[in-house]
Parts: structure tokens; C-alpha cells; sequence
């Protein structure tokens, strides 16, 4: 199966991209090194990580960027290490440390009876806390430093204004969240204060929508010692999956650089920037649309005729249980994404996203 090439040069004009995110850059950060690669500007992400994750980011390009909302509702694995003791305003190793009295919580649950002292806490006292109030279904409020939009703004930049921002809370799934190494130290604050803190890992599959770092703060609260994230790692998003050899085959890696520029005061500033390992092969590691949209959703067969009938964005009497993706098989063999179908009211079959004919395949 090939990517669908763009005349001009031979690099293909759409597909998706399974990058390996460093720590220190953002989503965005790695759309441009992409966008710098293929020379192209429509490309987009599906699921912000934070500067200080790492891990599964997909990109796509081109077309494309049409099945990133498909791709972005799916669930996710994490791995992360939430330390206990102390809680920072952005919920993550790269806040403000807080006053355990200052930190929020997303579910007014009461304290664990009895709190529990982190000199003596153990790991099944810790998981047993977890399994029983942080899984499963629960209400979630997302950090305030997090791209939740509040009127059409993301809140971490209303939050960095020194706006007080308020999010709703919102009920999220957490399939399962397995600990492990649980260990104990004591941390010097900025103030030369000491303060005794726990670590412990945390193996984690959940709904999208999700916030990890919510989840280490609301722990911290249950236990009223506060709590953040130290470090996290996304490792699927739904099939595309680090752990499966076959995404092997087709992982962007990438690294933390730096860049210099001459800001509008004539400053000279260094910022942070995402570098492609190898960004000669990123075409040719990219899924095309069909590689794609079978691992994002169901697929049915579709006929020459329909796939005309879907591009002109007409319904087709297809009975769906849920969204599929409309795949026609040419004369020549090759197959094609037509159209992204959902149920309609009247039990027949709507492109939802339609994509257009490639004559020059």
C-alpha cells in the first residue's frame, strides 16, 4: 500500500505519523519540526501532551488532519510517577509549590479515615485508597493550567495572565491504574524548607479526556498531603500503541533543541524547539489514510459508485452501529479512503468527512 504522492516532488501530500514526543517541547513544537520536514502547512496533532511528557503523539498531514478527531476520542495508556506531599498550581513538576491547605480537588470526597502518614504508608494501603476511590467511573476536574478552552481561550492562558479560572467538572473512566515502587525521601522547597515526600509509579489505561495530572492531585487531596505529577509518559492512544512492534515500523523520534531569535524589544531569546531525528524519512514512516483509518476505526467496502455518491456527501442505505470508514477498491487494485460515515436518523449511512479523489494515483 503507498502513500499518496504529491507530483511535484514525490513526498506524499497526506497521512499520519506515530512521533515519539521528548520532554521539554510542546505538541505544537513538534507540528512545526514536522511542518519544516514535509515542507507543508497543514498539519495538526490529535491530543496535547504537556512540555513535560513524553511519549505518543500523532500527527497527521494533509488530508489527513481530517481523521485526527476520530483518532483523539480513543483511550489512552500512560506511565507516570505522582509524588505525595506536596501539590504545585499547575498540578505537575513544573508549578508552584502550594500550601497543602491551597490545593483544589475534583470530587468532594471526605479525607481517608485514618490519614495516613506518609512516614508509614505502604503500597497496598496507597493502592487499596486507589482502587477503591480512583477508578472506574469518576468526576474529574482538568488542571487549570491545561488547554481546556473557557470561552474560546485555553485556560493555561488565562492562568498565566493571573486570571482565576474555573472549569467544570467532568466524568471520566479510569480502566485501571496499577502501582508500583513506591519510595520515600525529603525534598528541599525553594524557601530552604525540608519536606518528606512519596513517590510511586503508576501504570495507567483511561478514557480520553482524561487529565493525569489531575488524577496525582486529587490522590494528594483524598490523603490532604497534596500531590503532582513528576513524570509522565503516554503510551497508546488507542491502537497506536508503543508497545506493538509493528508502530516500530513507522515511530518519528524527535529530541529537545534549542532556537535563538531577536525579539520585538531587539532582545535575543532561546527557546525550546522539537527536532526530527531523521527528518529526510518522515514521509516515508508515515501510515497512509487507509493504514490509518484502520487503526482508528471499523472500515467497510464500498463500490465505485458509492464512493462517488459519498464524495458528492449524500447518505447510502448502509445500516451503522457506530462510525466506519468508507474504503473503495480500485481497478488497479489499490485501495482509498472516500468518506467517514456515521448513522443518520433515517438508518442510512452520512459522510461525515469526505476526502477527495486522488486522480494522480
Amino acid at each position: 500500500m503507498m502513500v499518496s504522492k504529491d507530483s511535484r516532488d514525490g513526498a506524499p501530500d497526506s497521512g499520519v505519523l506515530l512521533v515519539d514526543k521528548p520532554q521539554g517541547v510542546t505538541s505544537h513544537d513538534v507540528v512545526a519540526a514536522v511542518r519544516g520536514a514535509l515542507h507543508m502547512r497543514r498539519v495538526g496533532h490529535a491530543g496535547t501532551l504537556d512540555p513535560m511528557a513524553t511519549g505518543v503523539l500523532i500527527i497527521a498531514f494533509g488530508h489527513a488532519t481530517r481523521l485526527l478527531n476520530y483518532v483523539s476520542g480513543h483511550d489512552k495508556s500512560y506511565s507516570a510517577t505522582i509524588r505525595l506531599g506536596l501539590g504545585t498550581d499547575t498540578d505537575d513538576a513544573e508549578g508552584r509549590y502550594l500550601d497543602p491547605d491551597a490545593c483544589t480537588y475534583s470530587d468532594p470526597l471526605p479525607p481517608v479515615e485514618p490519614l495516613p502518614d506518609l512516614d508509614t504508608l505502604t503500597l497496598e494501603e496507597l493502592d487499596g485508597i486507589v482502587q477503591r476511590d480512583f477508578t472506574g467511573e469518576i468526576r474529574q476536574i482538568p488542571s487549570s493550567y491545561s488547554a481546556v478552552k473557557v470561552h474560546g481561550v485555553k485556560a493555561y492562558d488565562l492562568a498565566r495572565a493571573g486570571k482565576d479560572v474555573e472549569l467544570k467538572a467532568r466524568t471520566v473512566t479510569i480502566a485501571s491504574c496499577t502501582l508500583s515502587r513506591l519510595r520515600k525521601s525529603i525534598v528541599t522547597l525553594p524557601d530552604g524548607t525540608s519536606r518528606k515526600v512519596v513517590d510511586v509509579d503508576a501504570d495507567i489505561s483511561c478514557s480520553s479526556g482524561t487529565y493525569i495530572r489531575a488524577l496525582a492531585r486529587d490522590i494528594g487531596f483524598r490523603l490532604r498531603v497534596g500531590g503532582h505529577l513528576t513524570r509522565l509518559r503516554r503510551s497508546r492512544i488507542g491502537t497506536f500503541d508503543l508497545a506493538d512492534a509493528r508502530m516500530a515500523e513507522h515511530l518519528v523520534l524527535a529530541e529537545r533543541g534549542e532556537r535563538e531569535f531577536i525579539n520585538r524589544e531587539g532582545e535575543r531569546v532561546t527557546r525550546a524547539r522539537a527536532v526530527l531525528r531523521n527528518p529526510d524519512r518522515v514521509p516515508e514512516l508515515a501510515f497512509d489514510e487507509v493504514q490509518a483509518a484502520r487503526l482508528a476505526m471499523p472500515c467497510i467496502s464500498v463500490s465505485a459508485d458509492q464512493a462517488r455518491e459519498l464524495r458528492f456527501g449524500r447518505t447510502l442505505p448502509i445500516a451503522l452501529k457506530g462510525t466506519a470508514a468508507a474504503i473503495e477498491s480500485t481497478d488497479q487494485g489499490r485501495e482509498r479512503l472516500c468518506a467517514i460515515l456515521a448513522p443518520a436518523k433515517d438508518g442510512n449511512a452520512h459522510p461525515e468527512a469526505v476526502f477527495p479523489l486522488d486522480t494522480r494515483s
